[in-house]
């Protein structure tokens, strides 16, 4: 009977269940189509960032252009296509994160491995320096880097890593503290295995869980800080199509041209949003492993 009774219940209760599954899934299919149109985008639509067209400046979205297109998210100040500066910074947006992370997770993961496992002396100068950079608000760092050199894609890379390997190696150093004591790391000391050995093969794949949720929340800090870095005007040059660079372009034409600014600060928006939400799952499937 209980089974009978619970039978409804189950069916009634299924299909909410296969909505959240699908709701679950939205945000890959947003970062996947992100990552689709930095990826081909820029091959399909070519735009010159240097290359004006005064007559067709702050044309609202839809609009016929001079040479017969169509603005479809209309133009801004000096007559460029806004839809084209947003195809165009998706690619710099995610060449930046991924090579900022990228970066920022081999330190990370290296010193914090290091620190972590072989403890002593390397250790508690390791941790001082965590401790230490830890202090400096990390976007202050990148504006001061990145506005004391010659303005590149480079250099921004260079000013966001600078700090964003840290969160890494905190991860990292934690896990390898707790697996060094663990008994398979033991066993394998006692069997002689070179401690490089151990820490390559026995510790560091413990890391993968946490450093992937990481890094997929580290992408979305990048993303915005990227876009902060060009909408103050410093990083990138005026060469390179960058969200934060089309959004400071509008803010003189905010009445009535809203689409200038408005229309990329909502792909930005979409984007760090869903990777944030991809991150926090990560985080949690990471989490209930660790628990089973």
């Amino acid at each position: 009977m209980a089974g009978i009774a619970t039978a409804p219940e189950q069916l009634t209760s299924a299909p909410p269940r296969a909505r959240r599954r699908l709701l679950s899934r939205v945000p890959h299919l947003v970062v996947g189509l992100y990552l689709l149109v930095a990826a081909l985008g820029p091959l399909l639509i070519g735009y010159d960032p240097v290359n004006t067209s005064l007559e067709d400046r702050l044309l609202p979205p839809g609009s016929e252009t001079s040479t017969g297109g169509t603005a479809w998210f209309g133009t801004d100040g000096l007559g460029r296509d806004v839809l084209a500066q947003i195809v165009h910074g998706a690619r710099t947006s995610v060449v930046i994160g991924v090579s900022t992370v990228a970066i920022s997770c081999l330190v990370g993961v290296v010193l914090g491995a290091v620190a972590g496992y072989f403890r002593g002396a390397v250790d508690a100068v390791l941790a001082r320096v965590f401790d230490i950079l830890l202090a400096f608000p990390a976007i202050l760092l990148a504006i001061v880097i990145a506005g004391a050199f010659d303005r590149s894609v480079l250099l921004v890379v260079v000013a966001l890593s600078a700090t964003g390997w840290i969160s890494f190696a905190r991860v990292t150093r934690g896990v390898a503290l707790s697996i060094r004591e663990r008994p398979w790391v033991d066993a394998a000391r006692v069997l002689g295995v070179p401690r490089r050995t151990i820490l390559v093969r026995h510790v560091l794949p413990f890391t993968a869980g946490p450093i992937v949720a990481l890094a997929t929340l580290e992408f979305a800090l990048v993303v915005l800080a990227e876009a902060g870095l060009s909408f103050l005007g410093i990083g990138l040059p005026a060469s390179t199509v960058s969200w934060g660079q089309t959004i400071a372009n509008g803010k003189e034409h905010l009445d009535p041209q809203w689409w200038i600014s408005t229309l990329p600060g909502i792909a930005l928006s979409l984007l760090i949003i869903n990777v944030g939400i991809l991150g926090d799952q990560l985080t949690a499937r990471h989490r209930r492993g660790r628990t089973d």
